[in-house]
């Protein structure tokens, strides 16, 4: 899918906090399961899945949405954090009626994630999670890199600035690739042009304030995804720059269990950057004993 063609098959949901773009498709063949959400990262949004979402839903329902701030959702000036984005979450599935769920989850999504875990093992969350993916994000804050871009927009105060030039802002997400990853000019376009939409280059420094929250509450966050009964299975690019490999390790000394896929020579975005492989190995973990 394009960008045209993503936008298309999408519709806007109103929320309590704002404006919310979604994508559903349904299962082109016979559906197995339940539907399969995706939960993007930051600074990107939902259409990071559209190289696999045809791999995905041939047997599945696939939902996935850009959170507040993001894509084509509505970019309030406000603060934005991880119980923001689980909220929205919440609220898409519950318009849906959505009653269980995979869960995929990709850089801020994985604590976006994490915080549905916990409140699931609160007993308080609106879905159940039958089985749920892992892919490269900062699960262990102690151990990302965070690029220089990042910690410059943590150094500036929560609030809105000039919006960053466009391509510079590309350029910046192509950066966390894996070293010599071609990355073809279409798609940094469309980077850009969902990055800049309704101004949210200049809502970066409010935007990745989860970051914040990550620091505050990891054992709440993280500590969900140890713990959450549901099977959990793990894809991780192995060059990812920022949410480096040794994150898998530290995952796998706390929870044995989890069947783990390290795409050799594959960086933060795996679905862009490998798509064939990223597709199967998810497929293998949620078809999974």
């Amino acid at each position: 899918m394009d960008l045209e063609d993503w936008t298309a098959a999408g519709q806007h949901l109103d929320t309590d906090d704002g404006d919310v773009f979604v994508v559903d498709l349904p299962a082109i063949d016979h559906e197995v399961g339940p539907p399969l959400v995706f939960l993007h990262g930051f600074p990107t949004c939902s259409f990071d899945l559209r190289h696999v979402v045809g791999s995905l839903r041939q047997h599945r329902r696939i939902v996935t949405f850009d959170q507040l701030g993001f894509g084509l959702s509505s970019k309030p000036d406000r603060r934005y954090g991880i119980h923001l984005h689980a909220d929205t979450a919440e609220a898409v599935l519950a318009a849906l009626g959505i009653e269980q769920i995979d869960l995929l989850t990709h850089d801020m999504g994985d604590t976006v994630g994490g915080e549905l875990l916990a409140r699931d093992l609160e007993g308080r969350l609106g879905v159940g999670i039958r089985r749920r993916v892992l892919t490269n994000g900062s699960i262990y804050i102690d151990l990302a890199q965070l690029t220089t871009g990042q910690q410059l927009l943590m150094g500036l105060p929560d609030a809105a600035i000039d919006p960053l030039d466009a391509d510079t802002f590309a350029a910046g997400v192509a950066a966390t690739f894996a070293p010599g990853a071609t990355v073809p000019d279409d798609e940094l376009a469309s980077i850009a042009r969902l990055g800049e939409h309704g101004g949210g280059l200049g809502l970066l420094p409010r935007t990745i304030r989860y970051l914040e929250d990550r620091y505050a509450d990891e054992e709440r966050f993280t500590g969900a995804i140890e713990r959450h009964p549901a099977p959990l299975g793990v894809v991780w690019g192995t060059e990812d720059p920022v949410a480096i490999v040794t994150m898998t390790d530290r995952l796998l000394a706390r929870r044995p269990d989890t069947p783990t896929t390290r795409l050799e020579g594959v960086g933060h975005y795996p679905m862009i950057e490998a798509p064939a492989a990223f597709a199967a190995a998810v497929l293998e973990h949620l078809d999974g004993p």
